[in-house]
C-alpha cells in the first residue's frame, strides 16, 4: 500500500494568497483522529482529519469545491483506519451513522 496519495482538484483552491490544484494525502496518524477532537461537529472533524493528513490549515479543505470535498473520503479510503474511514464516509454523504462514544 503506498503511503502517500495526490489529489488533483477539478476546482483550485485559493486560500491566504495560494493556490492549491492539488493535495497529497499521508497515511492517517493518531495526531489526525487528535485533530478532529479539537474541533465540533462531524464534518468539521473530518475536515480536521484531511487537513492535517495533507498538511494544509483546515481553510483549504473548507474552501473546496463540493464534489472535490467529496471525492477525498474515495480517494484515500487506502491511508485511512477504521474510524477515520467512518468518518470519511459520513462527511461524503454515506448513511453509516457514527457513535459518539467512538470519537
Amino acid at each position: 500500500m503506498s503511503e502517500k496519495i495526490t489529489m488533483l482538484l477539478d476546482s483550485p483552491v485559493e486560500y491566504q494568497g495560494k493556490t492549491y490544484t492539488s493535495l497529497t494525502f499521508r497515511k492517517i496518524k493518531a495526531k489526525d483522529l487528535v485533530a478532529s477532537d479539537l474541533v465540533d461537529g462531524e464534518v468539521r472533524k473530518s475536515i480536521a482529519i484531511f487537513a492535517s493528513s495533507a498538511g494544509v490549515p483546515m481553510g483549504v479543505i473548507e474552501e473546496m469545491d463540493l464534489a472535490d470535498f467529496e471525492r477525498i473520503g474515495e480517494e484515500i479510503r487506502p491511508l485511512l483506519g477504521k474510524l477515520a474511514s467512518r468518518l470519511a464516509g459520513q462527511a461524503a454523504g454515506e448513511n453509516e451513522a457514527i457513535p459518539t462514544s467512538t470519537l
